[in-house]
């Protein structure tokens, strides 16, 4: 894999039409130079060879249901007076694992409303987002 990156302007078009195969993007903005995108996509790479990430941890992370992730917490248990909220801390793994995909989806709809839409989630879940998104 070869990431050929502009600088400014670009790179001439004839060095496009005879050495590239594909192009990528990694967004809709304009940055100075291909050289933040080229690392990007090499982080994105990366993670998937073996041995660079434990592979679990590709299977819950954000997109991976065209969601985005649930807030973390870290410690200390309060931060300026904001809490971890409690069923995090109570251990009940069910319970945890409804409320992280419950926050899952609040997150897609707040931020990504054109990934919630397509968002894999049940009738109840998707009425529970919509009606939480209300009442903020």
């Amino acid at each position: 894999l070869i990431l050929l990156c502009g600088h400014y302007e670009g790179v001439d078009e004839r060095a496009i039409e005879i050495c590239i195969d594909e192009e990528i993007s990694i967004g809709d903005y304009v940055l100075t130079g291909g050289e933040l995108p080229a690392m990007v996509v090499c982080d994105c790479v990366a993670r998937y060879v073996d041995g660079v990430l434990n592979t679990s941890s590709l299977v819950q992370e954000s997109f991976s249901e065209n969601r985005l992730e649930y807030p973390q917490y870290t410690r200390p248990r309060v931060f300026e007076g904001r809490e971890v909220p409690e069923v995090l801390l109570g251990g009940d793994h069910a319970k945890i694992r409804d409320w992280r995909r419950r926050q899952a989806l609040l997150a897609t709809l707040r931020a990504r409303p054109d990934l919630f839409a397509s968002a894999p989630m049940t009738d109840r879940e998707r009425l529970w987002a919509l009606d939480a998104a209300k009442e903020e």
